[in-house]
């Protein structure tokens, strides 16, 4: 098995490509130990020492490690060689029962601004997820309100040092581009 690894904009993550599906209709993000337990996989990646966090993309894998502590010379020869074991062991990525979907991903926003939110969904979709995921990340939709749109980060793109950028100047004059009512974004 070969995986790739890319790096992404933010310096404490890291992108790998195992060559496979990781998962197939859903994303799954771990920010600690205890959200890990959902996933066979990202307990492995947790059991590296220095690792912090862990993004499962459609195809790929973004690992996040401690600011501070050992470079990635260090950590990633285990970080590869825990995804390797896993694919090669036949485990399932997520526990059975475990779904991927966040429990607490519930939405917000006025039944006026359906069809504006419709829209920035669309556009989130098309336009904006399949950036940020070619970079080890993900943006998804939150809420709607007074024309302030709230997005969450995930992934690489949480804690980058660029993702404020891309929030203001990338996301931000698209979502202007088509939607005059939009004033803002905000990350959640």
């Amino acid at each position: 098995m070969f995986i790739q690894t890319e790096a992404t904009p933010n310096p404490a993550t890291l992108k790998f490509l195992p060559g496979r599906v990781v998962l197939p209709e859903s994303t799954f993000e771990a920010r600690d130990a205890e959200a890990a337990a959902r996933s066979p996989l990202a307990q492995r990646l947790f059991d590296v020492p220095g690792v912090t966090g862990v993004y499962f993309g459609h195809d790929f894998i973004s690992v996040t490690k401690a600011e501070g502590g050992d470079g990635w010379p260090q950590v990633k020869p285990a970080v590869l060689g825990a995804i390797m074991e896993h694919f090669q062991s036949g485990a399932p990525v997520l526990a059975e029962g475990a779904s991927a979907a966040e429990a607490d991903t519930e939405e917000f926003f006025d039944e006026a601004d359906a069809d504006t939110v419709a829209t920035i969904k669309d556009l989130l979709e098309t336009r904006v997820r399949p950036a940020v995921a070619g970079d080890g990340g993900d943006i998804t939709f939150r809420g709607y309100k007074e024309g302030v749109v709230y997005l969450e980060m995930k992934g690489a793109c949480s804690g980058c040092p660029s993702s404020t950028a891309t929030l203001r100047h990338g996301v931000q004059n698209l979502f202007r581009h088509f939607l005059p009512d939009v004033r803002e974004v905000q990350a959640v």
